[in-house]
């Protein structure tokens, strides 16, 4: 967004006070049209020194002319104030003064607001709007601004973020040490990533885009190389069936999984793979756990393989399988393998010398734990890896910290390591392509936290890559299909009571809803 006020206001002409003027006023639309009407309802409106305060300048000017009652505390000199601001601080000035015969109003400093300890003091609004810190904020909140925001957090009124709620980094969305805790969030033109990520998420509330007045394909910018995931997204991306289809010709998937113990990661992501338009589907696992997954999975092929004494697939499961995996389309490899080191040895060779696509999981990912040379091997193989947060720390070395601190900056870099699309899972899960865009997941709910979940989302991402998707298309459109049966399952069951299998016994529906049916 830093990027794009310049442009706008280089390239397409457009001065930064009418883009203060158009984020403000747009503000105060997404409130008028959450709240209703605003005349006689009382706000105080925080703002600091910087563009965020500029536009709660504004804000506080158009809620002026709606009628309401408007108090406005300057966090900062207002000599410090840059030029767009101070324009705008100064028509609030006059405006404010002319304005006390009509409604009840007044503009504070931050000289008066110590000298009266006047936080302490100030009248209890119906609304608090932030505007204190924008997107340029990082780091610590410090000073007199550490005691507004404890004051804002503290108040009983709604907060009204502008932009995003102070003390979120915009980049990531990590708080320092205080942020303020928002209901609603208006953000300006375009959602920002710390929004969607990290503490931010939680923090601000119901998220509303503000229209700033600069139609949606200019903001745009050749250096965008993150995006939010929609319907039309996927709408786009998925196949359209031939009349004259076979089931052979609409993806064939292998997947290998199940032992002792884990069958039923193997029966979700096969009949996942089926339930998202795989054509053929056949499951290798265990001979010892074959006949359980025999009768519980009647579309799906079950091959019994050779095993250890554990119950895990053994070195000689892969020669057996080998017809299988040249026939395939798609390998999926991984659900409920076991830890087993033979097991471990077996993923690693097959993902060395399989030359199509294979979407690896769960504990095909903890086989390349420590062996990731294993990704270099293999010519002109692709591969999508599906790593939770804890799956990611094992192969890149990274904590767990570290890596929710920064999910996006940490996945990019991890794909373009290991050469790969790379799907890392959580809130929200974002994928990214292996020239490194970025997509972020608007879909799903915390119910989807539960055992098998990630099993569906590995059948659903092979189902569609066998279909002809890209891997980056096959990988995003499966995340967001995938959440979005889970939001439908969450709205029968509740979050608390959401299964994997409830995923996917909504994947039809979701699928129905993105093909406009």
């Amino acid at each position: 967004m830093q990027e794009f006020d310049r442009s706008a206001i280089k390239r397409l002409g457009i001065p930064g006070v009418v883009l203060m003027e158009n984020a403000g006023s747009g503000a105060v639309a997404v409130i008028e049209k959450r709240f209703g009407p605003l005349a006689g309802r009382s706000f105080t409106v925080f703002s600091g020194k910087g563009n965020n305060g500029g536009d709660g300048f504004v804000v506080s000017r158009h809620l002026l002319s709606c009628g309401a009652n408007v108090l406005v505390a300057l966090v900062g000199r207002k000599a410090d104030l840059r030029r767009d601001s101070r324009t705008n601080f100064n028509a609030l000035l006059k405006l404010s003064r002319e304005h006390r015969r009509v409604a009840r109003t007044g503009v504070l400093q931050v000289k008066e607001l110590r000298s009266i300890r006047a936080l302490k003091l100030l009248p209890r609004s119906e609304f608090v709007v932030d505007a204190l810190f924008g997107t340029g904020f990082s780091g610590s909140v410090r000073g007199f601004s550490r005691r507004v925001i404890e004051w804002i957090n503290s108040s009983r009124g709604t907060n009204v973020s502008l932009d995003l709620p102070s003390g979120i980094d915009a980049d990531n969305g990590e708080i320092g040490n205080i942020a303020v805790k928002a209901q609603l969030t208006v953000t300006m033109g375009l959602k920002k990533i710390g929004l969607l990520t990290g503490d931010g998420r939680s923090y601000a509330g119901s998220i509303e885009v503000a229209n700033i007045g600069v139609p949606p394909g200019c903001l745009t910018t050749p250096g965008i190389r993150t995006f939010l995931l929609g319907p039309e997204d996927v709408r786009r991306a998925l196949p359209v069936r031939a009349f004259n289809a076979h089931k052979h010709s609409v993806g064939k998937v292998v997947v290998l999984a199940g032992s002792r113990g884990m069958t039923g990661a193997a029966a979700m992501a096969s009949a996942s793979a089926l339930r998202s338009g795989a054509g053929v589907v056949v499951l290798g696992t265990p001979a010892s756990v074959y006949p359980v997954l025999a009768r519980k999975l009647t579309e799906v092929m079950v091959e019994p393989l050779p095993e250890t004494s554990e119950g895990s697939l053994s070195m000689a499961a892969g020669k057996a399988m080998q017809e299988h995996l040249d026939w395939a389309d798609v390998l999926i490899i991984g659900p409920g393998l076991s830890r087993n080191e033979e097991t471990r040895r077996l993923v690693r060779e097959i993902i060395a010398g399989f030359r199509k696509r294979i979407v690896v999981d769960a504990d095909g990912l903890n086989a390349l734990a420590g062996k990731l040379s294993v990704l270099k091997r293999g010519g002109k193989r692709e591969l999508i890896l599906t790593p939770h947060t804890g799956e990611l720390a094992r192969l890149t070395g990274l904590s767990a910290v570290e890596i929710e601190r920064n999910r996006v900056q940490v996945a990019r870099k991890a794909a373009k390591r290991f050469g790969v699309t790379l799907v890392l899972k959580g809130a929200p899960t974002v994928t990214v392509s292996g020239k490194g865009d970025l997509f972020v997941n608007s879909t799903g709910n915390p119910g989807m936290a539960t055992a098998g979940s990630g099993d569906v989302l590995s059948g659903i991402i092979g189902a569609l890559w066998a279909q002809g998707l890209g891997s980056a298309e096959a990988a995003y459109s499966g995340v967001y299909l995938h959440g979005r049966a889970g939001d439908l399952a969450g709205a029968m069951v509740g979050e608390k009571g959401l299964m994997a299998m409830d995923i996917y016994d909504n994947l039809p529906r979701a699928f129905l809803g993105i093909e406009g049916r």
